[in-house]
């Protein structure tokens, strides 16, 4: 097994399983999971100069342009060249890819293909916890009271952008935007597709196929 340092992304639009697939990998495979989302709340929180510029957009409910995420993500990476690491969140658009292109060589890149009536079903059950960014869904990892965070106590909300009527425009967007980085990938050979409905029948062919790549840090599948 290679001593070569695992540098791998995962992408996926809204309501993939992507959250809880990096969660598993980072348990079987001791990857740090490095979530943009996860870093532009910490930012934000601690009023940097990027998080406040991330901000303005985000109160405008605009996306938060290139140069403010790959500025942001890379000086993460930056912080953490000795370690393994898998990327959810960025690159999200091609300037992004390109960007990541000057720092690294990327071993692995996983997409999740999941039909669109799965995504709308998913959304339309998912809760969350703004202040951390926790995620519940309703059918398979339903807060302890219905509506109420399970750490904190505090009410959950479900997102505009959740609601039916927004998913398929956030959909198309997410596909019309992932496409050149999926191709990119694709033409590199470090594209990994993986298609269903449900994450625990996807989750043995991405073990799989990280194990050939990295050890894993238990010696059994922990799901």
């Amino acid at each position: 097994m290679a001593s070569k340092l695992l540098r791998a992304v995962i992408l996926g639009p809204p309501g993939s399983g992507k959250g809880t697939v990096c969660q598993r990998i980072a348990e079987n495979f001791g990857l740090q999971h490095l979530s943009s989302g996860h870093f532009l709340r910490e930012n934000i929180k601690a009023n940097t100069e990027v998080g406040d510029m991330a901000k303005q957009y985000i109160e405008k409910s605009l996306l938060v342009p290139d140069h403010v995420i790959t500025r942001l993500m890379l000086s993460e990476l930056e912080n953490r060249r000795g370690q393994h690491w898998l990327l959810d969140g960025f690159p999200r658009t091609l300037v992004q890819a390109e960007a990541l292109d000057k720092i690294c060589d990327l071993d692995l890149v996983i997409t999740l293909n999941i039909p669109f009536e799965t995504l709308k079903d998913r959304l339309s059950r998912r809760w969350i916890h703004p202040p951390s960014g926790r995620v519940y869904n309703l059918d398979f990892n339903p807060p302890h009271v219905h509506g109420i965070d399970d750490i904190t106590g505090e009410p959950l909300v479900q997102q505009e952008d959740d609601k039916p009527e927004a998913v398929a425009a956030r959909l198309r967007q997410y596909k019309d935007v992932a496409k050149p980085v999926i191709e990119l990938y694709k033409s590199r050979g470090v594209l990994h597709q993986f298609s269903g409905t449900e994450t625990n029948k996807i989750w043995p062919y991405v073990y799989t196929l990280f194990s050939n790549k990295i050890a894993p840090i238990q010696s059994k599948e922990a799901y």
